[in-house]
């Protein structure tokens, strides 16, 4: 990677910082940007989202097909207590319970939950919103379309960037196909999915305005046995993002981007001064000295977080993204990249000392991973709030309290879940990732995968019921957490690539030399160039099936991707339809799939690609 490059950025990047503190700006509605050091901290408590049962009860008992009707509301959420509230686009039941982020769904394992998304927004947005992007193009109304992330579900209810609406469905996206409900059958192992908005050009507008939640597959029959921390008391939620304000309150995103002459309002990462958890600016939240499960969600637009704890404390994973683990893993910190989840385990009793409280901090680079020898600042997420502990507390009423916690860690967790095995793939693609810029500057202008856009034709193509090696090649200075739709994946490695800055130049053909040809990994001798680099191990807890994963820049990183159900599943001595390496549906049918960069400012400008599943 050329250190000249990122040097420029970075301190292109901070200087735009710079001066958006300095520089009075008005965002629509009016207001100045908000001095985020002038908010209290830790004053307002951490709510809990309302919780909307995905599935129904039958007489005896038994779990039934769940039906429930969500809406998006253009309201107002009240993000602090010294804020007044702050309009925003929010997912509930009604505008009066809308909440952001949005309820949490939780549904059952093996029993289908049906959603009917109803747009209740206005005509026009509130917040800039860059027409010049390939974007949804309405002829009024502000488009939305639902993604459940990390759902195996057909394409026709995966939220097709294109399969948009408007209220009233008064205009619709060329892949729209049914006012009806989305269908998830939950036919996949517990664990954590959120569910967000992704019309396409505006994802990072809508969710920036709040249009996201939480949701849980369940399954109580390989659950129970863990003995994990569980009932709402001891198992929250964490939706983690950052925004800005203005001082009248009003969230405020730039109305005229890094790059008006190309872009009138696109900026190639939003990173905003206050971190917000469950809705609200620097929460708290109170806890007894036990053991406490946290399923925690980045939902920011490009902000990564390397989460720690005050006191001595250690976060002890169970799952990455929607798969529990092999086994649990401990850490003292760990990076989560915009829409990765981590599902972890505190034991507040082991916090150190007699402090009443215990703080969890971030001190990722904006934007990640930064200048190399760059001391990030330390910055406050949320705290906790313990019992204090006297002087004359006696030992024995320290075991008393602790005994009244009957959760556990367990030795293991999920060991059925097939194991990544390379010799599984029938095939090998190579993804790679390019920035563009603006002639004689180091000012993004869009990004590509493989070098073409989102609209050009269909290049993957994946057999259901096979795996692919899929090797990501990032060609540019930025962090990109992959996303891929249906598909889950293992990461197997990941390796720097030498001398990164001529590989790139041969690999968009524009080498001094004339050699090389475009997105050609052969004419640019890949191999030459990683042979010698720098390994990199895969984090421990994230060596189980992801569906997000970092890739490092100037890297190439192997992904095992399995284009088929982790388990398969028997009815008594029967196959199930989701047996022999199907899905319990058909994968053909509909718009198809996609995979992409999760920042969300480089998924609308246009790194993403289409993915179609055939059989």
């Amino acid at each position: 990677m050329e250190k000249k490059m990122f040097l420029g950025r970075a301190w292109l990047l901070l200087a735009m910082a710079a001066a958006a503190w300095l520089v009075v700006q008005e965002a629509e509605g009016g207001g100045r940007l908000l001095d985020a050091g002038k908010l209290e901290k830790f004053v307002d408590e951490l709510p809990d989202m309302p919780v909307l049962r995905g599935y129904g009860v039958a007489d005896g008992g038994r779990l039934v097909a769940g039906e429930l009707n969500v809406g998006m509301y253009d309201t107002t959420w009240k993000f602090h207590r010294d804020l007044p509230p702050t309009r925003v686009f929010a997912y509930g039941t009604s505008k009066e319970t809308a909440t952001v982020p949005g309820p949490t769904i939780i549904a059952a394992r093996g029993v289908p939950t049906r959603v009917t998304w109803t747009n209740h927004l206005p005509r026009h947005h509130f917040l800039p919103w860059d027409r010049s992007l390939s974007t949804a193009q309405p002829h009024a109304g502000v488009p939305t379309v639902v993604h459940l992330h990390g759902g195996v579900q057909q394409s026709t209810s995966d939220g097709h960037g294109m399969a948009w609406f408007t209220s009233n469905f008064s205009s619709t996206g060329p892949t729209f196909s049914s006012r009806g409900p989305y269908h998830y059958p939950n036919r996949q192992p517990p664990g954590n999915l959120w569910y967000h908005d992704h019309a396409m050009g505006l994802t990072r507008v809508n969710i920036l305005a709040g249009l996201m939640g939480s949701y849980r597959v369940t399954d109580p029959t390989t659950e129970a046995h863990l003995n994990l921390p569980s009932g709402p008391a001891h198992d929250r939620n964490l939706v983690l993002f950052d925004r800005d304000f203005t001082s009248a309150g009003e969230l405020f995103m730039n109305a005229t981007g890094n790059n008006p002459g190309v872009h009138p309002q696109w900026q190639p990462e939003y990173f905003g001064a206050v971190v917000v958890v469950n809705g609200k600016a620097w929460p708290f939240l109170r806890v007894a000295r036990r053991r406490y499960r946290f399923r925690i969600l980045n939902a920011s637009n490009a902000r990564f977080f390397r989460l720690s704890l005050s006191g001595g404390l250690r976060f002890v994973h169970l799952g990455s993204d929607s798969v529990y683990l092999a086994k649990p893993v401990s850490s003292r910190e760990f990076v989560l990249a915009p829409s990765e989840i981590a599902d972890v385990v505190v034991d507040f009793a082991k916090a150190s000392g007699s402090s009443g409280h215990v703080v969890l901090r971030s001190d990722a680079p904006a934007p990640y991973p930064g200048d190399p020898g760059e001391k990030p600042e330390t910055v406050s997420v949320m705290k906790f709030v313990l019992p204090k502990r006297s002087p004359s507390s006696s030992p024995e009423l320290e075991k008393k309290e602790m005994e009244m916690d009957k959760s556990a860690i367990p030795a293991a967790l999920m060991e059925k879940n097939p194991k990544p095995d390379p010799r599984e793939a029938v095939r090998t693609r190579r993804i790679a990732m390019y920035e563009y810029t603006k002639n004689g500057t180091d000012e993004p202008t869009h990004l590509y995968l493989n070098g073409v856009s989102y609209t050009d034709p269909v290049t993957e193509t994946p057999r259901e019921g096979t795996s692919e090696l899929w090797e990501v090649i990032n060609l540019t200075d930025d962090n990109h957490p992959l996303h891929v739709h249906l598909a889950l994946f293992a990461a197997l490695d990941q390796r720097s690539l030498r001398r990164a800055g001529e590989f790139r130049d041969c690999m968009r053909g524009n080498a001094a030399d004339g050699a090389g040809g475009r997105n050609d990994v052969v004419k640019c001798r890949m191999g030459r160039h990683l042979a010698g680099g720098r390994r990199h191990k895969v984090p421990r807890q994230e060596r189980g099936w992801k569906n997000v994963f970092k890739v490092r820049p100037g890297s190439v990183t192997r992904l095992l991707v399995r284009f088929k159900p982790l388990e398969e599943e028997k009815d008594g001595d029967q196959m199930t339809q989701g047996g022999g390496g199907r899905f319990p549906f058909d994968v053909t049918a509909g718009p198809g799939y996609v995979y992409h960069c999760h920042i969300l400012d480089h998924e609308d400008n246009e790194m993403m690609r289409p993915m179609k599943i055939v059989r």
